[in-house]
């Protein structure tokens, strides 16, 4: 794997402050590509949005199965990485590929406020979301898996809320994340950290009612394991009484 990958680094900044990225080291885990790298600023309070990008589509889109230093709001400093994921990228890709890391100083126009990326969101179900607004222009708000767009609402007014609803035919996964961009200018897009969405009601709940009944009948069925009819054709005391004999 390592004589098929070769790193190319291309980063667009603007502004008028002295910027340098340097990679400091590529290395291979497994299934995963670290770009270990630096990014300096002489001005200490600028954000960067950085994405890395791949040959495969002659860098057309960003790569989804990224984690790290990589994305919105990134901070000047050293050691720096970004861990990418290739074999749940590209599968069993075989050949060479180069990678570019591009970025330019982030200047939000919205920011979340209240998204918890960390807990489930449940299918059929709505949840109110909150931001700052950075500038007057209508938000195109989606729910992406993976790269399918499952949900949203386009040219919503970028008042500071918004109720997402989570469709109810979801499948329930990890992969799920928010993109919200400006809708008159779409290179502007921040994506949220992926969560997961889940059933409505867990399944562990509808299941047991099930075993319920099963015990039930198995009780009613078994009678505790003994024979209520004897060999001889006598009943066994059961608590009951005797029926009477016929004729009496």
């Amino acid at each position: 794997m390592k004589k098929l990958l070769h790193l190319a680094l291309c980063v667009f900044v603007s502004s008028a402050f002295a910027q340098n990225v340097i990679i400091k080291k590529v290395e291979l885990q497994g299934d995963k590509v670290i770009v270990h790298y630096e990014l300096d600023d002489s001005n200490p309070n600028h954000e960067y949005q950085l994405q890395l990008y791949a040959s495969k589509d002659n860098f057309a889109a960003p790569l989804i199965k990224v984690k790290g230093d990589v994305g919105d709001e990134i901070k000047p400093g050293s050691d720096k990485k970004i861990e990418w994921n290739i074999r749940e990228e590209l599968g069993g890709y075989k050949g060479r590929i180069s990678l570019e890391v591009r970025g330019k100083v982030f200047i939000p126009f919205a920011r979340l406020q209240n998204f918890d990326s960390k807990k489930g969101y449940k299918r059929g179900k709505s949840y109110n979301l909150t931001w700052k607004p950075g500038n007057t222009n209508p938000l195109n708000i989606e729910l992406y898996k993976g790269g399918e767009r499952v949900g949203g609402e386009n040219n919503h007014p970028n008042n500071g809320t918004y109720t997402l609803f989570v469709p109810a035919k979801a499948k329930p996964g990890k992969d799920y994340r928010l993109k919200v961009s400006d809708a008159k200018n779409t290179q502007d897009v921040i994506y949220t950290s992926y969560f997961k969405v889940t059933p409505k009601v867990p399944l562990v709940v509808k299941i047991l009612p099930l075993l319920a009944v099963g015990v039930v009948v198995a009780a009613l069925a078994g009678g505790g394991g003994d024979d209520p009819v004897t060999p001889g054709g006598g009943a066994k005391e059961t608590g009951l009484p005797k029926a009477p004999d016929p004729g009496n």
